[in-house]
């Protein structure tokens, strides 16, 4: 198996186990991670350190509870994988159901991430966060 599968499949095993205060471990200490979405969504944006990586994870579980995380396929070539998956999570502001298929892009080098790229519905996220009508 090759480095970046192992590293990938760590990530999403502990994001699936609800260890977020251990996922931050896998990231490279300069990171090129931006997850888009409405500015009101207090979890989206550019993030650039190891460091602002593990806060988001650690956080998360104070804004959303994680009902389903289901890996449909992990693509690798060289230091990049994309992931396929869906996710459903209850905004915990609102109460309402985030429901989404998605597809990651992460790079790992040296066995840590640098890269973390997530697309996802963010409209059905800022929906469910209460930020659109």
């Amino acid at each position: 198996m090759s480095e970046t599968r192992d590293v990938v499949e760590e990530f999403f095993r502990r994001a699936g186990a609800g260890e977020f205060d251990r996922i931050g471990e896998l990231f490279a200490d300069e990171v090129d991670w931006d997850v888009y979405g409405a500015d009101e969504v207090p979890w989206t944006g550019r993030r650039t350190t190891g460091a602002e990586a593990a806060e988001f994870f650690r956080s998360l579980p104070g804004h959303l509870r994680a009902e389903e995380l289901t890996v449909r396929r992990v693509l690798v070539e060289g230091p990049d994988a994309v992931v396929l998956g869906y996710m459903r999570q209850r905004v915990l502001a609102t109460g309402e159901l985030f429901a989404t298929p998605f597809a990651f892009h992460l790079t790992v080098e040296d066995g840590r991430i640098t890269r973390y790229i997530p697309h996802e519905d963010s409209l059905a996220l800022a929906r469910a966060y209460g930020a659109v009508a």
